[in-house]
């Protein structure tokens, strides 16, 4: 088992700033492969909806349009960590932010930001942004 854990989350106003985090307390050795993490965000009554999903073993990182250029995902491997900076943030931005892992390469961007792809989960982080 794979126990995912964000924090970070918080309120603030438009063109504001936070950085997400997501620590993984891992169980199974199988999480210690190659893996796709990511952080995907939900308002009440809409699908979740891909933000940005990074490779642990390289290559580019993955956005969502509407987030590109303005958040940044990175991570730190050896303490199986992946960060989400939030640049400019506007009330759209307003979400419950969740990070999710699965142990495959992340693949095309569709199926980087698709929350079907993914087997572990957090429990998310409330982010709010006021005008």
């Amino acid at each position: 088992q794979v126990r995912l854990v964000e924090s970070g989350g918080g309120s603030v106003r438009a063109g504001g700033s936070l950085t997400l985090s997501c620590g993984a307390s891992v169980v199974s050795d199988s999480f210690y492969s190659k893996r796709c993490m990511a952080w995907f965000r939900q308002t009440p009554g809409k699908e979740r909806e891909g933000v940005a999903a990074i490779y642990t073993h390289g290559g580019s990182p993955f956005y969502a349009p509407s987030v590109k250029g303005r958040f940044t995902i990175s991570q730190d491997y050896a303490k199986n960590t992946v960060f989400l900076q939030m640049n400019s943030l506007q009330p759209e931005d307003t979400a419950m932010y969740y990070c999710a892992a699965d142990p495959r390469w992340c693949g095309t961007p569709d199926q980087a930001l698709d929350h079907n792809a993914y087997k572990y989960w957090g429990q998310g982080t409330q982010v709010t942004v006021s005008s």
